[in-house]
């Protein structure tokens, strides 16, 4: 049954106890308001359709992100990463309101927060992702099922443009005369295989198999281990490196060194928007330009997991595509 009460000098209660659910209440600005909710809540609980909002309502987004920081966050594989854009969101206004409040205009008002600051689509996206996670972990797991995801419900950015930059005439060669000793090898490897950053910083001896001419990625951005055959071009350049006898890092650079090393090397043979992703990029687009390779054998090389992704790694120069189709042949 329903008991409706006056709190306050303008505020009325609304408290209903029924076995087998828990004891609920509200608060409303009139009397009529107060019945009318208790009303619909007995008919749900009736019906068995009941769902407690109590979870919901009882905490805001900024101490819910503080528990998906504790309980979640550390199963991810950057967890650094994901920790520091919880910690940024929980300074926003919208972390002080209650769960249960927030709707997809509030999303929506947020995204617009972050454009006019500047901000990338895709970062807005990464944004997005993390507090439609939270949302869904919270109806799962905290018993908050009442809440709806209105990160779905909310416009997301438009993705921006992919890169197309690649290597011009001499710009390899000045790429590889500024950089150091220890970074040129890694230029090198590179552009023979199309691997990532991350993969060629965790590269490890143990993985490397000279003779049989391919290295093993045990662990990918796509969660996927990976093996990737190597050219002549690539077992040069390892072969030219010391062996650790731990069968330990192949490079001895770890991911942020080689983006700094790369930052240095472009600025010292004053290269423009080069960065060490567009190598991938580059290799990718020789695969398609100098070697008889289909489709499907490169998407295996590079790991993509769609062909839509590969076809954004791929660049072929227009002067290489006129020389297709006067019948040249590819390699």
């Amino acid at each position: 049954m329903a008991t409706i009460r006056k709190r306050g000098v303008a505020q009325w209660e609304a408290r209903i106890r029924k076995r087998g659910y828990p004891t609920t209440c509200k608060t409303f600005d009139t009397k009529v308001e107060a019945e009318a909710w208790a009303k619909d809540i007995e008919t749900t609980m009736n019906k068995s359709l009941f769902v407690s909002a109590k979870e919901a309502e009882q905490y805001t987004l900024s101490e819910c992100l503080e528990r998906y920081i504790k309980e979640y966050i550390p199963r991810l594989k950057h967890a650094k990463r994901e920790t520091d854009r919880a910690r940024f969101l929980q300074k926003r206004t919208i972390a002080h309101r209650i769960m249960a409040t927030i709707r997809a205009r509030d999303i929506a008002d947020f995204r617009r927060e972050r454009e006019a600051e500047g901000v990338s689509g895709n970062t807005i996206r990464l944004d997005f992702a993390l507090l439609s996670k939270l949302f869904n972990y919270a109806r799962s797991d905290w018993g908050m099922e009442s809440l709806q995801n209105p990160v779905e419900l909310a416009a997301k950015p438009r993705p921006a443009k992919g890169r197309d930059r690649r290597l011009e005439e001499g710009e390899e060669e000045r790429l590889l005369a500024a950089a150091s000793a220890r970074f040129r090898p890694v230029i090198l490897f590179a552009l023979e295989t199309a691997m990532r950053r991350e993969e060629i910083a965790s590269l490890h001896w143990k993985n490397v198999n000279i003779r049989g001419r391919y290295v093993l990625l045990p662990e990918t951005k796509n969660s996927e281990a990976r093996t990737v055959p190597l050219a002549e071009g690539a077992l040069a350049v390892l072969r030219e490196l010391p062996r650790s006898l731990d069968q330990g890092p192949v490079f001895g650079l770890l991911a942020d060194q080689i983006t700094a090393s790369m930052k240095y090397a472009c600025k010292k043979a004053k290269l423009v928007n080069l960065r060490f992703h567009d190598l991938r990029h580059e290799a990718t687009s020789r695969f398609f330009e100098l070697t008889d390779l289909d489709v499907m054998e490169i998407k295996a090389i590079t790991g993509h997991k769609t062909l839509q992704m590969l076809a954004r790694y791929t660049h072929l120069r227009t002067a290489r595509l006129a020389d297709r189709l006067a019948g040249m042949k590819r390699g």
